[in-house]
């Protein structure tokens, strides 16, 4: 099974690690990421201004090359994801948004939304199957208490990503019991990290972050996962006292493939 790949800027920069274990456990579980050619930054943030076109041009142009290979486009990062996947459904369903796009883009097809989005934890529960994930563990965590920590972007907003229940996901939870673990759940599990304004405001930042470590911690929680490389490095910054985890590392080592990721 093949898939276009957006690995994102922090992927393929500050966490090369990261991005091979997804690449290596992907394979594993029989799914091709082809990495997208000369793909640009997704812009970072999703503006809802109409009339702002051009930071939303890559995350067109990424969409457009996975439909010209007829494959689903999948993301690994919770900021990509949702950038992508709020541009596309902008285009499946703002027709003066996708003319604009699709004029300034100039090419002989417009695009209209016609790809599939895939984050990287909804092609394990909806195209692998947790439960043949399960199957494919080689060393299972058992014993870890592990706590799931979605943020802001993942999930919402609900109309579009469409991943999960915004106020009571599951996704990350069935991903941590795929591998054997244990998941945590506690409140702060989907409430923000604080990394957005950690320029403005760094007391604040270190607030939220450590009322989702504390949080955390209270409910047992051994370690904490994230899709987020945004919401790792702010939780890690501000001081959290238990590890804090990119979700595909312990993919990998389930799979047994982490080692093998150091090329």
């Amino acid at each position: 099974m093949k898939m276009s790949y957006f690995p994102g800027c922090t992927l393929k920069n500050k966490a090369l690690d990261l991005d091979a274990y997804a690449r290596r456990s992907a394979e594993a579980l029989g799914v091709s990421l082809e990495e997208i050619e000369n793909w640009q930054c997704c812009g970072g943030v999703f503006t809802t201004a109409k009339d702002e076109v051009a930071t939303k041009l890559s995350s067109v142009r990424a969409l457009k090359d996975a439909l010209t290979k007829n494959q689903p486009l999948i993301t690994v990062c919770s900021a990509c994801h949702n950038v992508i996947k709020q541009t596309n459904h902008a285009m499946q369903t703002d027709s003066e948004f996708a003319a604009k796009v699709n004029r300034y883009m100039a090419e002989e097809t417009d695009y209209l939304g016609e790809t599939q989005v895939y984050h990287y934890l909804e092609m394990l529960r909806d195209v692998v199957g947790f439960d043949t994930l399960k199957s494919k563990v080689v060393n299972p965590l058992s014993g870890k208490k592990i706590a799931a920590y979605y943020g802001c972007l993942l999930l919402r907003p609900n109309a579009t990503m469409q991943m999960d229940d915004p106020e009571n996901p599951r996704i990350i939870e069935d991903f941590i019991r795929a591998i054997g673990a244990e998941p945590v759940i506690y409140a702060n599990r989907n409430e923000c990290c604080g990394g957005y304004v950690t320029m403005e405001s760094p007391a604040l930042s270190k607030a939220r972050s450590n009322a989702v470590i504390e949080d955390a911690k209270a409910a047992g929680a051994e370690m904490v996962i994230t899709a987020c490389p945004l919401c790792r490095y702010n939780l890690m910054k501000n001081g959290a006292d238990i590890p804090v985890v990119y979700f595909t590392e312990l993919l990998a080592e389930a799979l047994g493939v982490k080692e093998d990721t150091h090329e």
